[in-house]
């Protein structure tokens, strides 16, 4: 959906803004901005709780279209945004990966969750022994866009199951590390074991 990804993009922008305040030299300036931010971020919280409130109390075709609400990927972010979302997190990632099996099915590969813990997810990937490396790459790219979609708010992914460990149990040194303090690609072993 275009709007989706334009909001996306749009959420991108105010978080980089939003770091871009950091280098204000001027504090007086700098404290200022941050105030008219969180007062703004107060302003709508406040608006968007008190409509899920007149929305709710409408019985129970409320809670449908506030359920109804919370399943759409533009105002989903939204409700996550300001903590009003009313589904928990596990609930969310579950039917996304629910949402992206088929899609897993057809790339040689399989998703469950393994673990949510707070805000951090992590999720367990199964390949087809006979994919190749950049298969691999695009189903992680696919789990991890999925995961954020459905849980921006969480802070941390491990997608473990992408990569076969060696034979001899090198491990090349730039698979050591990750790009991403947020997002972990770790390879396991058939018997599950990292």
């Amino acid at each position: 959906m275009p709007e989706d990804k334009d909001f996306q993009a749009r959420l991108q922008t105010l978080g980089s803004l939003l770091h871009d305040l950091e280098t204000i030299t001027d504090p007086a300036s700098r404290s200022a901005a941050k105030e008219l931010v969180q007062l703004l971020m107060d302003l709508h919280g406040s608006g968007l709780e008190r409509i899920l409130e007149i929305v709710f109390q409408s019985g129970e075709v409320g809670g449908e279209i506030i359920d109804k609400l919370g399943r759409d990927s533009l105002v989903s972010s939204l409700l996550v945004l300001y903590g009003l979302h009313p589904e928990e997190l596990q609930t969310r990632v579950e039917r996304k990966l629910e949402q992206i099996r088929s899609k897993l099915h057809k790339m040689g590969a399989q998703a469950r969750l393994v673990s949510v813990n707070g805000s951090e997810v992590r999720v367990h990937v199964a390949i087809d022994r006979h994919s190749c490396g950049s298969t691999a790459r695009s189903i992680g790219s696919v789990v991890e866009e999925a995961m954020y979609e459905a849980a921006p708010d969480l802070t941390s992914l491990v997608v473990e199951g992408l990569e076969e460990p060696s034979a001899s149990g090198f491990v090349a040194l730039e698979k050591l590390s990750t790009s991403s303090p947020t997002v972990s690609l770790q390879a396991t072993s058939a018997e599950g074991m990292d």
